[in-house]
């Protein structure tokens, strides 16, 4: 009887819609997703969330817990965007995430900063999505200069006009940004086109209202029996939070001043790295907040010696403050909250 059913049930659940397919195969606590792109600052989170729990997916380990008031789950996604995007899926269809936070290590766009600052941007984009042209010409493959959309594509638009080609010697070529086309379920069967993944107004909020204790100095600096830290293991500049902008996120190590340039010409960028514009497409197909906080390593491109960018490594800096900026966050999180919609583990 079973033998001669089970084709009939596996049939009605291939017409289940995808919106009523379970989201939390392995964990149905309401959790804030923590991804981290720097092992050595995952470590720190995972050290203080109590109540630990590691729940390993595909061979990503998931650490489930409390951290500062709130349930978290946390993972360290790897680099790259490719990571970023299958780690967040996971994550979103593993446990029942309410809301993202990317944190991690970042290149330099806006000269005004710091190695060493924390930056928290409002929005992210994906610069290096483009349609490659011969030369500095719109292209016009369908028949019209600017006109892409016989190829199921369309050049970006931000702020409501076109942005430059990046052009470079030939035969390089030039490099026109194009939009990303997500789909979900709110906009389907049609879809849309996007630049910008603005991050979540209520986190970016309490972003904003932080001042989490950023130090000159990583906790490698102070050596046993000295009272004074290693000058050459802190950043000549007090870190700061920098909340606010631009962040902007490809599939390359950027080491080019021209393409640093290009991009805070046209874009204003603040920072540029390889993972959060990423998760911010994959958060907004899924209809989930999200903010990221990215320290600054270097200035993106730069090719002159930067003892700053020494200091951050060797002393353990870089991971000490993203750190205090994502637990600062999370405490303030918390207490902004209203007793009726505070979480419980």
């Amino acid at each position: 009887m079973i033998a001669r059913l089970l084709p009939l049930l596996l049939l009605a659940f291939a017409f289940i819609p995808a919106s009523a397919a379970p989201r939390c195969l392995s964990d149905c606590t309401p959790r804030i997703g923590v991804v981290s792109a720097f092992g050595a600052e995952a470590d720190i989170l995972v050290a203080q969330t109590e109540r630990r729990r590691t729940i390993t997916v595909n061979g990503n380990r998931f650490t489930t817990g409390v951290l500062r008031g709130n349930p978290v789950v946390i993972v360290l996604s790897g680099v790259s965007m490719v990571n970023s995007t299958m780690v967040t899926q996971l994550m979103l269809d593993h446990f029942r995430v309410q809301r993202l936070i990317m944190s991690g290590i970042s290149g330099g766009v806006n000269p005004a900063h710091h190695v060493g600052d924390v930056i928290v941007p409002e929005r992210w984009a994906m610069p290096l999505e483009v349609y490659w042209n011969h030369d500095g010409t719109p292209p016009a493959p369908c028949g019209a200069p600017g006109d892409v959309s016989c190829l199921g594509l369309k050049l970006a638009e931000p702020d409501g006009k076109p942005v430059p080609p990046f052009v470079g010697a030939a035969p390089i070529g030039a490099l026109f940004m194009r939009q990303n086309f997500v789909m979900s379920t709110a906009r389907a069967p049609q879809g849309e086109f996007r630049f910008d993944y603005e991050v979540d107004p209520a986190m970016l909020a309490v972003a904003r209202a932080i001042q989490p204790k950023l130090e000159r100095c990583g906790p490698k600096a102070y050596k046993p029996g000295q009272a004074e830290p290693d000058p050459k293991l802190c950043v000549a500049t007090p870190p700061r939070l920098a909340v606010g902008g631009r962040g902007v996120s490809g599939t390359v190590f950027l080491a080019n001043a021209a393409y640093r340039t290009y991009l805070f010409e046209h874009l204003k960028a603040e920072t540029f790295e390889m993972e959060t514009a990423a998760l911010a497409h994959v958060a907004h197909a899924n209809g989930v907040p999200y903010i990221a906080f990215r320290s600054l390593s270097d200035l993106a491109g730069a090719e002159e010696f930067n003892a700053d960018v020494g200091a951050l490594f060797a002393s353990g800096l870089a991971e000490a403050n993203e750190a205090a900026v994502t637990m600062a966050f999370l405490e303030a999180w918390k207490k902004a909250q209203p007793p009726a919609r505070r979480q419980h583990p």
